[in-house]
């Protein structure tokens, strides 16, 4: 009987109401409500990355790192492409102070969806951290402009952030001690 409500699409259904009950819920600040109904989703439709990658993400957002990165494993696992999954995965290397991986998982995130501010936003930050600053002015430009585009509040966030990255750009450009102005 699970095959044919499967095959008709009951199950379906079901977890997307599950997944959308969970994104209210999560809008609402009520991570363990969130976190419950993304567990139903994932019981009734575990084949679905999306869901394993959004319940990670809202561990990460309630600071239970462990849980985030195995729901951001096997979100990987089943789609190695899945984009919320490499942007939490980079979110907690960048927090751990791992560039390099936070790095390379951003840029996959990027490559799965290339007009998400968020992803530019960490990438400009890595490269800044890494005092790449050249390249973290393009990419936090770019993430300003997506934020402004969109009037998301998190452009001021971006708008400090590139001032940031210039005044670090200006600073690498300045000549050193004993060097001719």
């Amino acid at each position: 009987m699970a095959r044919i409500t499967q095959r008709i699409g009951f199950t379906r259904y079901e977890a997307d109401e599950h997944y959308k009950l969970a994104l209210d819920a999560y809008r609402k600040n009520r991570f363990d409500t969130a976190i419950t109904h993304m567990d139903d989703a994932i019981i009734l439709l575990p084949t679905k990355a999306e869901y394993y990658a959004t319940r990670g993400f809202f561990y990460l957002e309630d600071d239970v790192k462990h849980k985030a990165l195995a729901d951001f494993e096997k979100a990987l696992k089943i789609n190695r492409l899945e984009m919320l999954a490499h942007y939490g995965r980079g979110v907690i290397a960048y927090q751990d102070g791992n560039m390099d991986e936070a790095l390379a998982h951003f840029t996959d995130a990027y490559k799965a969806a290339p007009n998400r501010p968020e992803t530019l936003y960490y990438l400009a930050l890595v490269y800044h951290r890494q005092r790449n600053n050249a390249v973290a002015k393009q990419w936090m430009e770019q993430a300003l402009a997506v934020f402004e585009a969109s009037d998301d509040r998190r452009k001021g966030d971006a708008a400090r952030w590139l001032k940031e990255i210039e005044r670090a750009l200006e600073t690498q450009a300045l000549p050193g001690p004993g060097k001719a102005l």
